[in-house]
């Protein structure tokens, strides 16, 4: 189930328009789901203002969810921003207490504490700070750094590496959506979270190996790879 917080109008090369739905109507949305459906686990995505954010984390403390995996999108693939400056705090102290997990790219970490993360020495002090933010487990994801795209768990005390080959393609575009709603899906199916975060990045490593070659600029990553193989198994 889903609530849409943002409409954005985009494709592989740009993000041409966003359009930022009525706070009333995201948070009928969120009720919606809750009264009736239910809820296993929580994954955010876009959230586009600190507003949205605000009424999000709101809503979390409300329905008290199990799982909360929060993927702080601040950047579309393209480079377009996705949330506004004035945001970022507002995620950092109103959401990431309530987070399970936290699932920050390298961009998206240095925007956090406000410095830049390069390799991964500089993985581990992020997500030391970021955890001081509140969230039970910080996922500083490397695929941004130059070679093996090591990924970095931390959950207070101890770290825990995720380690894949890289995938020669351009075709990545929605990776961090795919990896974290890989996470939260996992957990729901009540693995732990080394365990799901494991599971997860072998999910999202073979969602960009068959990743779709569409458009002029970065096509998507293949969700249903997995699924497919298994059927052909």
């Amino acid at each position: 189930m889903s609530a849409l917080t943002a409409l954005t109008a985009q494709n592989t090369v740009a993000v041409e328009a966003i359009h930022e739905i009525p706070l009333d109507f995201i948070e009928a949305q969120i009720d919606a789901v809750f009264s009736d459906i239910g809820v296993d686990a929580v994954k955010t995505g876009m959230l586009s203002n600190a507003g949205v954010v605000q009424l999000v984390a709101d809503k979390v403390a409300q329905h008290k969810p199990p799982i909360v995996v929060v993927d702080p999108v601040m950047v579309a693939k393209s480079g377009d921003p996705l949330l506004a400056d004035d945001a970022r705090e507002t995620l950092a102290g109103s959401l990431l207490p309530l987070a399970t997990l936290v699932t920050p790219n390298l961009p998206e970490a240095s925007a956090l504490i406000g410095w830049e993360v390069g390799g991964e020495e500089d993985m581990q002090r992020a997500a030391e700070e970021i955890y001081r933010l509140g969230p039970k487990y910080v996922l500083v994801k490397g695929g941004h750094l130059q070679g093996e795209p090591v990924d970095l768990l931390f959950d207070g005390e101890h770290f825990h590496e995720f380690r894949s080959e890289r995938v020669d393609t351009k075709n990545v575009h929605g990776t961090g959506c795919t990896y974290a709603s890989a996470i939260a899906t996992y957990l729901a199916q009540e693995l732990d979270v080394v365990a799901a975060v494991a599971a997860a990045k072998r999910f999202i490593t073979e969602a960009i190996r068959h990743g779709l070659a569409l458009g002029r600029g970065h096509g998507p990553t293949n969700p249903y790879a997995v699924v497919s193989q298994d059927w052909k198994r």
